[in-house]
């Protein structure tokens, strides 16, 4: 009669015959660990949108975003843009042409939406708060495009994508920005 306790301590002891075994506890012991160790993300982006073509840009700022500037072209497509940051703007992307189109963010008040039209430029753009205000410019002609982060208390925090002349392409970026 067999002790079926020293078998067992054999088949540990040889792993060779249990490796198999063995890993596949290890493996599902890692990834349990993992789940129960992952967080919300806090960071999201969107999509980049448009052609894409010419130089990359990245606005970015510190603090709140405070306010944001558009200028179009003719009613047409987005010619440039600025955000501030507190009470420093950020350099223009793209070109200055006229009266800029501003909001100008309420104490608390964040962007939780970027929404327009692209084809080879940046055709319209929406920036939408989470107070239900928005600001809309340029020409509603194009492909469509709806950015927003994945988690429910981030905002946005800066912009990327191509500009070669006017904006060629859009990114937003999002994240719960850290008040402390």
């Amino acid at each position: 009669m067999k002790d079926k306790t020293f078998e067992k301590f054999i088949c540990i002891a040889h792993p060779s015959k249990a490796l198999p075994e063995i890993m596949r506890y290890i493996a599902v012991f890692a990834l349990l660990t993992a789940c129960a160790l992952a967080d919300e993300s806090y960071y999201s982006f969107s999509k980049s949108v448009g052609s894409g073509g010419g130089l990359s840009y990245s606005v970015t700022g510190e603090g709140r975003i405070t306010a944001v500037r558009v200028w179009e072209l003719y009613s047409n497509y987005i010619y440039g843009f600025q955000i501030r940051y507190g009470v420093l703007w950020s350099p223009v992307v793209g070109y200055v042409s006229g009266e800029p189109n501003e909001i100008e963010l309420f104490e608390g008040e964040r962007i939780i939406q970027v929404s327009g039209k692209y084809s080879h430029y940046i055709q319209s753009l929406i920036f939408a708060t989470n107070k239900g205000r928005s600001l809309h410019v340029g020409q509603s002609s194009g492909n469509s495009f709806n950015m927003y982060p994945t988690h429910p208390d981030a905002e946005l925090r800066f912009l990327s994508g191509r500009v070669s002349g006017p904006p060629t392409a859009l990114q937003a970026h999002w994240a719960v920005l850290d008040t402390d």
